[in-house]
């Protein structure tokens, strides 16, 4: 932890990290802001999004993607800093609309809950949701263990997304049409857990792999979000490297930075709504890494 640099402090609750034109972008859940930091931690509000906002991404032609978790709704930021709604998510969407990313084509994956999380629902799984750039939804892919991080790769391929109560991260092979193959593992951690109580997922989670980013070499940084720490991943599952953040739970990260090789840290005491929307003790920390991201 003796490498780990505060970068932001006093918000709620962080996601959705993004390194893009030179600044950090998140997303504060309970503060209902997106927000852009630069690395010396001067912040610009970026939008106010009533109804939490949670995964960003970027058109082709510049314009800002949201997700809109409670109302299931992806909003787009126009030129003059309106927002309007890209798209319904709710046709596909099960639980809050969560993270998600948008791919070189201006296609948005977005994930959801897939059941009621913060008032501890049964466990459900949940599908993921295509948004083709004229806003048309098609539900993509079902039965995910709360899909999480998605991370097209670069040559446009294949698609890996974080299930955050699997144990696993799967991938997906794209077809040129934007259809998805069938799920194939990318790298387990350990067996499903059979139950409907997230209680149980959580004790029985290896890994729960929350955010995350894919580096140069292929390789996944993930957000452990039971383990206190990111982990380095790569394909078929070993660990290449662990950043321990101690007592404060790590929930997303990003790889940004002039040359990339900065890692930035959403971390936070806890996920839980009740616990992190009446305070301020989110924090972004940072760290350098060797190898750097892909720049998307």
């Amino acid at each position: 932890m003796s490498d780990l640099t505060p970068l932001l402090t006093g918000y709620s609750y962080f996601e959705a990290p993004r390194w893009h034109d030179g600044r950090l972008w998140l997303s504060d859940f309970y503060t209902h802001q997106v927000l852009a930091c630069d690395l010396q931690g001067k912040v610009e509000k970026i939008a106010d999004v009533p109804g939490q906002p949670s995964g960003l991404g970027w058109l082709p032609d510049g314009r800002l993607l949201i997700v809109s978790m409670r109302d299931r709704k992806l909003l787009r930021r126009e030129a003059d800093g309106r927002l309007v709604t890209h798209a319904d998510l709710s046709g596909v969407a099960t639980g809050h609309c969560n993270d998600m990313a948008v791919d070189a084509q201006g296609r948005a994956w977005v994930g959801n809950f897939g059941f009621d999380l913060m008032s501890g629902g049964a466990v459900r799984t949940a599908s993921l949701a295509r948004v083709d750039p004229d806003g048309r939804v098609t539900e993509a892919a079902r039965d995910l263990y709360f899909p999480n991080a998605i991370m097209p790769t670069p040559d446009g391929k294949r698609l890996i997304v974080n299930e955050t109560l699997g144990n696993r991260l799967s991938v997906f092979d794209i077809a040129a049409d934007g259809g998805l193959g069938p799920r194939r593992d990318w790298a387990v951690f350990g067996p499903l857990v059979q139950s409907e109580s997230i209680n149980d997922y959580i004790a029985g989670g290896k890994v729960a792999p929350d955010g995350g980013v894919l580096d140069a070499e292929g390789a996944v940084w993930l957000s452990d979000a039971v383990g206190n720490r990111a982990l380095r991943v790569a394909e078929g599952g070993r660990v290449l490297q662990e950043v321990s953040t101690g007592q404060l739970g790590t929930f997303a990260c990003t790889l940004g930075g002039p040359d990339g090789r900065t890692l930035f840290l959403c971390v936070a005491p806890d996920f839980m709504e009740h616990n992190r929307a009446p305070v301020r003790e989110a924090q972004i920390w940072t760290t350098r890494v060797d190898v750097p991201g892909l720049g998307v």
